[in-house]
């Protein structure tokens, strides 16, 4: 399996599925570059990241462990949930993928970080609410993109 160059492009949107997990591609993304050494500026079992393993009560390390045998995402999503010590229903993961994918800063602190963030890389951008919006910003920003 070839890693992707996340100094070339940037990971996976946070938005894209798999098995129905919002975040899960682009943390696979991310671990595989960071084993390759071309994970950028980017970093693996960040906080994005925790949200998805503490959900499901996955280690990060052994998930990393499992990337570093080349296994693809159908074989790392059956390896994930076999292993991890919360096992949601579909109905369950379709909630959590809706509220991640729609989760606003929600304290004072975290609402002037998303604030001065967007100043930023988008100061002209008024559809840039949730969290999910700035980082697909901030990927297309890095990478050569207008915002």
């Amino acid at each position: 399996m070839n890693p992707t160059d996340l100094t070339q492009r940037p990971p996976r949107s946070p938005r894209v599925t798999l098995g129905g997990f919002v975040i899960l591609p682009r943390a696979l993304d991310k671990g595989r570059a960071t084993i390759a050494g071309t994970v950028g500026e980017y970093h693996y079992n960040c906080p994005l990241d925790q949200r998805f393993l503490s959900y499901l009560g996955v280690d990060a390390e052994a998930l990393k462990q499992q990337l570093a045998e080349g296994k693809g995402d159908g074989e790392i999503l059956a390896w994930i949930l076999e292993h991890s010590t919360n096992k949601p229903s579909e109905a369950e993961i379709a909630a959590w993928s809706h509220y991640q994918s729609h989760r606003v800063p929600s304290d004072l602190g975290s609402r002037q970080f998303f604030n001065e963030y967007q100043t930023k890389v988008g100061p002209d951008r008024t559809d840039v609410a949730t969290w999910f919006d700035i980082l697909d910003l901030d990927d297309h920003v890095s990478f050569g993109g207008k915002a």
